[in-house]
């Protein structure tokens, strides 16, 4: 298992047996409300209240008629759902509506599809303050519902006779309110979350003070609660004399005091402030606590402990549960040794850096029976001296570094046990290379057998098949050859999980009409050798839920019977395989939620499939690289769930159906490479939540719609490429500001390229894509099919899969584009492709292009772009690809290591010089001049400026002046210029 998922189940095992324990409190709170004379009339209740709770009723939304019984026809409110009356007054006491888990654990909803069914049976809606008027309410648990975010009501506060308040996974938001302080009688107070992941939105407190009042205060949970403000949470808490349970995992704590001087929990049994970060030694008020049962501070980051006999585990004499993580302080002989010495029953010591060394000082926690070794520095087999721990039931070793060890070595102590006790063990990514050993099936109580993401060889052992308890088998990306057989499978009754998925195993049946043992509802064997033939004895796992039997050389037709077998199916993957025949499939199940079928020999026409009735839950639908033909079907009504659709690489025909505006929740759209006709659709712009569509090689036609730019404005990847597209490229598309694939080649574009392509965020680095979530919730199959698209980059095509959110692409090539490369291009430093050829681009090459540092392929060539290649070319070190070839580029190629690592073909058709063109640039000799020639070349003529000066002067005196200062001069002058006229005119 992963370090998450080891972690997660280590904490709530913890948070189980706390929600165990806090249902016994309600259970004791309800026993003592309901105690009354066995004897006594039953009193009907009480009309004020009866009238209270259903105005409290008319304030939520009961999507699943929990509440059917509270009706005004039905007079005595006592007998309604969640209702108990005091038998003697009538009054109402308690109030029990918890949502659809008794413990709000919503982790254990897998599927899309099961928190939905969880979701419509929460209460929502508002509190109506008529609960006031139910005086004598002593007991009221809203948990696991879902509030919508809205506050926890101030007048809760004003119920003075509570002693049980739960209100925990229950979606509230905002401010928790004071008044909640005035509830003096409380015993009860649970407002945690349980880490429901599912609720985005914290309720916060900006001090504890309120708490001060709540003498009574056994139980209190304010996990996941805001309280960064809180600085007073350790004296708050101090104050609190009765309380026997403190749950403040995940609240973001500033800080925690290292030593109180007064300490008053003597009664505190459980302390989980997991999820911390206090950033500060282990405090030292804890070991005072000697009635604790149970300890969680994982994830507290807590650096160290101090070495004294006052401050020891020895002194938590009751401790039973610890849970520590990511403490590498822990690898400490001393440490271990105060373990040794303690009653513990599940010990979980995660990511501390533990070294094998240390294990023998476990040796004498025989009452041991949880062990979790995860992720830390083991590197030996487990000593014998664990051998004492037969009563151990569950171990977890993974995350460490066996490879040099056996499995029969590493878990030789375990299997000397006369009778071995372990139900669950995981050696998950530990590094094993070395077989399963038969030896494995003398552990006859095991239930749940973890070995994935190792290196282990050989087959399985046929002693697997005699864990008859085994429940949970999981053996996945391993390297395991041979061949399995009933053998294998011969007592597992119990089974129901089983991944043996990324293994070479061959399953060769002595029997043709095998019937397994087992009743699986989780099954995948991706990659294993399961044809020619379909497996027909699938069919008898009619509960199966989960089925990947991808890329297992299946090439026979699917059984008409095939899909009536799974009334219970939700995910099914048959990818990769050759499975032939027409998507005729009679009862598909209606529970269906991820069909993928993409890359098989599937033909004939999508109109049974799409257009059958029933309605579809289908969330992912992945028929990719397939031999379908005909028209795409307007039906997508029957599929409102649709999120992923792949219907690339086929012979689909027709136009784009203008019913798919009825996905409205479709965010993965791909019909690539088919022959699919006409323009793009108005309706399918309304599918405002697509985030990829990739139409590209089709026969589509027209303009491209602005709209794609105003409204599919969620849009990272826009593949239209070699199709028949005209017009200019829309300015609007530069609102598309997620945009991290854009490919518009190979069509019939014109007009400049738009200078606004500087908005794209992600390109020009202004906006991340690390929370680019494209796999979502559906299959990893369906994800890699419908995004591992090709598109041209380093001069061919690739294809990219699962490195897709990692691809930074501008294809605008082989179209007629004309004017300038636009500067605004350059500042998009994020973009690692960039082809721009075959065009009619002219001007020259911008500057700055070498400030797009990150560009690892750059494709100019076959346009007219004229002018030097920039020097700043040299500065893009991560060159792989580049062609600036047939333009009219002159003079010298820029020196770099990258630039000149090209092939000379990268520079063809130019007047280029320079390596690693073979024309050499011309040095021209400038002529050595000596000083006097220079003298006389750029010097200054002062003889010439004298001779100009003498003669302005002269002819100044000589002409100009007699003509301003003699009346006879200036007479002669003029009837002389006038007869001169005269005689030009004639």
């Amino acid at each position: 298992m992963s370090l998450l998922s080891t972690n997660m189940n280590a904490h709530f095992s913890f948070s189980y047996f706390s929600s165990c324990h806090l249902c016994l409190l309600g259970f004791l709170a309800l026993f003592s409300i309901s105690l009354t004379d066995q004897n006594s009339d039953h009193v009907f209740c009480i009309e004020g209240e009866r009238q209270a709770l259903l105005r409290f009723k008319n304030g939520l939304t009961d999507e699943t008629n929990r509440l059917n019984s509270w009706v005004d026809k039905e007079r005595d409110c006592c007998s309604w759902v969640g209702i108990v009356c005091d038998n003697s007054t009538g009054h109402v006491h308690r109030i029990h509506l918890p949502g659809p888990d008794d413990h709000c654990n919503f982790e254990d909803y897998g599927t899309p599809k099961e928190y939905e069914e969880a979701s419509k049976q929460r209460l929502k809606g508002d509190i109506n303050p008529s609960l006031l008027d139910l005086k004598q309410l002593k007991h009221l648990d809203l948990s696991c519902n879902d509030f919508g975010g809205i506050q926890v009501p101030k007048f809760i506060g004003s119920l003075e006779n509570l002693k049980y308040l739960n209100l925990s996974s229950s979606n509230f938001g905002g401010t928790i309110p004071p008044q909640l302080g005035n509830l003096s009688e409380l015993h009860v107070l649970a407002l945690g979350s349980f880490h429901n992941r599912f609720v985005p939105i914290k309720t916060i407190t900006w001090n504890m003070q309120w708490l001060s009042g709540l003498r009574w205060l056994h139980h209190l949970d304010m996990s996941g609660v805001n309280l960064s403000e809180a600085t007073d949470w350790h004296q708050v808490i101090n104050t609190l004399p009765s309380l026997v349970e403190l749950h403040l995992s995940n609240c973001e704590l500033p800080h925690i005091q290292p030593h109180v001087p007064s300490l008053n929990l003597t009664s505190l049994s459980f302390l989980d402030l997991s999820f911390n970060d206090f950033n500060s030694p282990m405090p030292s008020w804890i070991f005072k606590l000697t009635n604790l049962v149970s300890l969680d501070l994982s994830g507290c980051n807590i650096h160290g402990i101090i070495s004294s006999s006052n401050y020891s585990f020895r002194n938590l004499t009751s401790l039973k549960f610890l849970y520590i993580y990511g403490y590498d302080f822990m690898n400490s002989p001393l440490l271990f040794e105060e373990l040794s010495s303690s009653k513990l029953i599940s010990l979980y010591i995660s990511s501390c850096s533990v070294s094998s060394l240390l294990l023998n000082s476990l040796r004498n926690l025989t009452s041991l029976r949880s062990l979790d070794l995860s992720y830390n520095q083991l590197t030996k087999k487990v000593p014998k001296s664990l051998g004492n721990l037969c009563n151990l039931k569950e171990i977890d070793l993974s995350g460490n570094h066996f490879g040099q060890i056996s499995l029969t070595n590493l878990l030789e102590s375990f299997f000397d046990c006369e009778s071995p006790r372990l139900e669950s063990l995981s050696i998950s990514n530990s590094e094993l290379s070395s077989p399963i050993p038969s030896v494995i099936g003398r552990l006859s109580s095991l239930q749940k057998l973890y070995m994935s993401d190792n290196r282990i060889e050989g087959s399985l052992p046929d002693s697997l098949g005699q864990l008859s308890k085994l429940s949970t088998l999981d053996f996945s990306y391993n390297s395991m050859t041979g061949v399995v057989s009933e053998a294998h499978f011969a007592k597992l009754v119990t089974l129901n999980y089983l991944d043996g998925t990324g293994n070479n195993l061959t399953l060769r049946l002595q029997v043709a009409n095998w019937i397994p043992p087992f009743k699986l509802q989780f099954l995948r064997l991706n990659s294993w050798h399961l044809g020619p033939q379909f497996p027909l004895w699938l069919q008898f796992q009619r509960n199966l839920s989960h089925l990947d039997i991808s890329n297992t050389r299946i090439s026979s037709q699917i059984p008409e019977s095939f899909f009536g077998s799974f009334p219970n199916l939700s995910y099914l993957d048959m990818s990769d395989n050759q499975i032939q025949g027409m998507l005729t499939f009679p009862g598909i199940p209606s529970t269906i939620e991820v069909l993928v079928l993409n890359s098989n020999e599937f033909s004939g026409s999508l109109h049974h499939l799409l257009c059958s009735d029933g309605v579809k839950q289908t969330r992912d639908l992945n028929l990719g690289n397939n031999h379908l033909s005909g028209v795409i079907p307007e039906c997508w009504e029957k599929w409102p769930d649709l999120v992923l659709l792949n219907l690339e690489n086929n012979n689909l025909s027709g136009e784009i159906p203008r019913t798919l505006s009825s996905t409205s929740s479709l965010q993965f759209l791909s019909m690539y490479g088919n022959i699919i006709s006409g323009s793009l659709p108005s309706s399918l712009m309304t599918l405002s939540n697509l985030k990829i569509l990739q139409l590209g090689r089709n026969k589509l036609v027209g303009n491209i719609p602005t709209s794609i730019g105003t409204k599919l404005t969620f849009l990272r990847i826009l593949n239209l490429r070699s199709n028949n597209f005209n017009g200019n490229i829309p300015q609007e598309l530069c609102y598309l500001s997620h945009i991290q694939i854009l490919d518009l080649s190979r069509n019939n574009l014109s007009g400049n390229i738009p200078r606004c392509f500087n908005n794209f965020s992600v390109l020009s680095g202004k906006e991340t894509n690390s929370d680019v979530q494209f796999s979502f919730y559906v299959g990893f199959a369906s994800f890699v099919a419908i995004v591992g698209d090709s598109f041209v980059t380093k001069g061919r095509e690739e294809t990219y899969s699962s490195i897709l959110p990692l691809v930074m692409l501008l294809d605008l090539s082989s179209n007629s584009l004309v004017g300038h490369i636009p500067n605004e291009l350059t500042s998009l430093f994020k973009l690692k492709s960039l082809n721009l050829s075959r065009n009619q681009l002219s001007g020259s090459i911008p500057e700055k292009i070498g400030d797009m540092k990150e560009l690892i392929s750059l494709d100019l060539s076959v346009n007219r772009l004229s002018g030097d290649l920039p020097i700043s070319l040299s500065r893009l070190n991560f060159l792989s690809s580049f062609n600036v070839s047939y333009n009219n580029l002159i003079g010298r190629v820029p020196t770099s290591t990258q630039i000149q690592s090209f092939n000379e073909s990268s520079f063809f058709g130019n007047k280029l010089c320079g390596a690693p063109v073979t024309n050499s640039c011309v040095l021209v000799e400038v002529p050595t001049q000596n000083k006097q020639e220079k003298r006389e070349d750029h010097g200054i003529d002062m003889g010439l400026i004298i001779t100009i000066v003498v003669g302005f002067v002269t002819g100044f005196w000589i002409i100009v002046a007699p003509l301003m200062f003699s009346n006879s001069w200036r007479n002669v002058y003029f009837r002389y210029l006038s007869k001169l006229i005269k005689i030009r005119g004639l």
